[in-house]
């Protein structure tokens, strides 16, 4: 081997072993230390939806009343969307120690609240379709939508429920539907009150005679 030739091959092993060397410095800074691609950023979870506090209403013990509940639901901004909340609330599955008055399967498809305070609730057909019939079922049904609204939402006076969009006599054969209802305290029981210290007598005139259940108005 000549000399010149000597000398080339040395110059080009010793740029082979400088390339090696940048490559082994170089590389492990792109992905860290131990040759592994850096962490991804963490990603802060969404921020929680605010909660208020609303009164539902559901079947009482004895099946002829409505009695309010007390429950968190979403916050909505403004009347309309708290309308909405409150409806969507009203109608979803309850606990299992509740008994709902609304068929299962109804969905809200649409509400509005116009300038004087009434309230248009569209449900899904299941209200009328899956409803078991009956005066006192049916107005339970139709009170635990107007009184979940008008009890929570001071805003709103009275409520018309319609379905799949259209305005209905009933939802079977008793109630009628076809103007805005007000809110009838005679269906929803009140609390049961405090029972007294102990010591303290009661007589039977203390105690408030209940209520009868009212009749829903017949249709004219």
């Amino acid at each position: 081997m000549t000399l010149s030739r000597a000398i080339g091959w040395t110059v080009a092993v010793a740029f082979v072993l400088a390339l090696a060397g940048t490559a082994y410095l170089v590389v492990p800074a792109w992905f860290g230390t131990n040759g592994a691609p850096p962490p991804a950023a963490s990603v802060p979870p969404p921020p929680s939806t605010p909660k208020i506090k609303a009164r539902l209403f559901y079947v009482s013990d004895d099946g002829l009343r409505l009695v309010s509940v007390e429950r968190e639901i979403p916050f909505g901004q403004g009347t309309l969307a708290q309308a909405k909340e409150i409806v969507e609330a009203q109608i979803a599955p309850p606990d299992p120690a509740l008994v709902s008055a609304i068929p299962a399967g109804t969905r809200l498809r649409a509400i509005f609240v116009d300038a004087q305070g009434q309230a248009f609730v569209d449900l899904s057909p299941e209200v009328s379709s899956a409803h078991p019939g009956g005066t006192l079922e049916e107005s339970l049904t139709v009170y635990s939508i107007v009184d979940a609204i008008t009890a929570n939402l001071p805003a709103v006076k009275a409520v018309q429920i319609l379905v799949n969009g259209r305005e209905v006599d009933t939802l079977a054969g008793h109630v009628d539907l076809r103007r805005p209802l007000p809110a009838d305290p005679s269906w929803t029981q009140e609390p049961a009150p405090a029972e007294p210290p102990a010591g303290t007598a009661s007589s039977p005139s203390d105690q408030p005679a209940p209520a009868a259940p009212r009749e829903a108005a017949p249709i004219k």
